[in-house]
């Protein structure tokens, strides 16, 4: 199993957050309280529907059958891309609302970054992915960039989509770690702030499909 490290403990026992993500290819939705997971849902994509179409439903569900109520909510938390545009923009647009309407703080973490805590070696970590037209996000020493070129992978533990390009490393988008949970965490330990500074990351325009 995929092992996850550098995270903080979590202070104050009563403190509740929920993540969400629907910016990769599958729909995480994560409740925690002092440091603890209560639920971890994953919806997978469909060719049909996006699976941003299910986040409040999902959200709803899992807040309900933890008898917890949003206004209980201290911390939302939500992937900020690179990723699918409608994935983002989705995710976005609900933890800036219902931050704003419960009057909690928010935290945004880089699809990027959560990807980079799945090293489970010593070796330093260098994330790539497909940003489609040729190009890749990369995520090397904590520094996010899109590149023209395949970054040299040479003496780092890759992680890595399903793009036959960059063929190294773990599939990271397979991985059996939940990327929510490992949201939740990077959250915690930022403290999240004001709703109003949460805000996408582009790092380049959308498709005509928006992915």
């Amino acid at each position: 199993m995929t092992m996850t490290r550098g995270f903080t403990s979590l202070k104050g026992a009563g403190m509740i957050t929920l993540a969400f993500d629907t910016a990769l290819d599958k729909m995480y939705v994560v409740l925690r309280r002092g440091g603890k997971t209560l639920s971890s849902k994953i919806v997978e994509t469909t060719e049909s529907r996006y699976h941003s179409a299910e986040l409040i439903p999902t959200i709803a569900a899992v807040l309900k059958e933890n008898n917890i109520k949003p206004a209980e909510v201290n911390l939302i938390a939500t992937n900020i891309g690179p990723g699918s545009f409608t994935g983002i923009r989705a995710c976005v647009t609900v933890a800036r609302t219902m931050a704003q309407q419960i009057g909690c703080k928010a935290a945004g973490v880089s699809s990027l970054e959560i990807l980079s805590k799945l090293n489970p070696t010593d070796k330093p970590t260098l994330v790539v992915l497909d940003a489609r037209r040729g190009r890749y996000y990369v995520w090397k020493d904590g520094v996010i960039s899109l590149e023209s070129e395949k970054p040299d992978t040479e003496g780092y533990f890759v992680i890595t989509d399903d793009y036959p390009a960059v063929p190294l490393g773990e599939n990271a988008l397979s991985a059996p770690a939940s990327l929510g949970e490992i949201l939740a965490q990077i959250a915690e330990q930022q403290g999240g702030s004001d709703w109003q500074k949460l805000k996408p990351l582009y790092l380049q325009p959308p498709s005509i499909h928006g992915k």
